[in-house]
């Protein structure tokens, strides 16, 4: 399947990813997935907008990481920098050539956990600078780069992101509120 197939596809009540040309179904998020993944994109949208800094994507917006074949994968949350924005030439209607600046990957019950680490490989193999899986059922998070290195996140803990989204560090709490 090409990525242009999938953005025509439906099969509710399943969320799509296209991997390496094969479609990939999952279960849709439960309601904690989806309040967690709503609170970081306000989060995001709060920082992101009145600094004009760039871009921030809901849940289920398709990236294009890899072409022939195709892989299209979709983050829980996104930013995407003015910078990146421009160079693909806009926001287009279809799917994002490229991968976002930030990603987050909000964990679901069903999440196995070489699924999450296979997911946050791609993004960071794609050109994502910075990929966070937040983890609802144990309330941490973990900020994985490109480097290899990873930080885990507890608590009152401030999630600075300043390498990729200057300013932005909301204590984790913030994302389960």
């Amino acid at each position: 399947m090409t990525a242009q197939e999938l953005l025509q596809y439906s099969h509710t009540p399943y969320r799509t990813e296209l991997i390496a040309g094969r479609l990939v179904e999952m279960e849709p998020g439960g309601g904690e997935h989806g309040v967690v993944a709503a609170q970081i994109c306000g989060l995001l949208t709060l920082h992101v907008l009145p600094r004009k800094l760039g871009r921030v994507c809901g849940a289920e917006t398709g990236y294009v990481l890899a072409t022939d074949p195709d892989t299209v994968r979709a983050p829980d949350a996104s930013f995407i920098s003015h910078e990146r924005i421009e160079a693909i030439g806009g926001i287009p209607r279809g799917y994002i050539p490229g991968p976002p600046d930030l990603a987050f990957e909000v964990v679901s019950p069903g999440d196995r956990r070489g699924e999450v680490e296979s997911k946050t490989r791609s993004w960071l193999d794609a050109g994502t600078r910075v990929v966070v899986v937040v983890d609802p059922r144990r309330l941490t998070a973990e900020a994985h780069r490109g480097d290899g290195s990873a930080i885990r996140y507890a608590g009152e803990d401030a999630v600075a992101l300043d390498d990729v989204l200057a300013g932005f560090a909301p204590t984790l709490s913030a994302f389960f509120d």
